[in-house]
């Protein structure tokens, strides 16, 4: 998983990697926000979901304490990680950013 990981975050579009897992509450909400935030930016980011108790190598290295953790990825760049629930138009905004920022 973690090569499979390495290739996926090498995207040029924005990636962001929901770390989430079964038993955790919020998880749950966040993920039927992560749904609502698939409909408004389409193609523009992928989403992608990471369980924190199968892939643990995968969470330990990117620092992920406390669940849900969403991380940002571009080109192979970390750009941003948070803990807690995000809102629909937080990440919506996040990930439009992201996906119109230009490499220099």
């Amino acid at each position: 998983m973690s090569q499979k990981f390495q290739e996926l975050i090498q995207s040029d579009r924005p990636v962001l990697i929901d770390f989430f897992a079964t038993w955790c509450g919020p998880c749950k909400v966040q993920s039927s926000v992560l749904t609502t935030v698939k409909d408004h930016i389409g193609d523009m980011a992928r989403i992608v979901k990471i369980d924190v108790d199968q892939y643990p190598a995968i969470a330990a290295q990117y620092g992920v304490r406390g669940v849900p953790t969403l991380a940002v990825f571009k080109n192979g760049s970390l750009l941003y990680k948070q803990s807690g629930v995000h809102d629909v138009n937080t990440l919506t905004r996040l990930l439009t950013d992201f996906a119109n920022e230009t490499e220099d």
